[in-house]
């Protein structure tokens, strides 16, 4: 789940920032996010698989 919400979010920022050529700090805000829940997303994957 973490993971499916960590790529919506980064989906989005490319979609905002190709096509609407959108540079505010919104949308890298989003890809923060995004990326920071894909790196718990792959580390909760990994201690709940041990």
């Amino acid at each position: 789940m973490l993971g499916l919400i960590a790529l919506v979010l980064i989906v989005l920022w490319l979609f905002g920032f190709l096509a609407f050529h959108v540079s505010t700090g919104l949308i890298h805000i989003l890809l923060v996010i995004g990326l920071i829940m894909l790196v718990f997303h792959f580390l909760r994957g990994s201690e709940s698989t041990a």
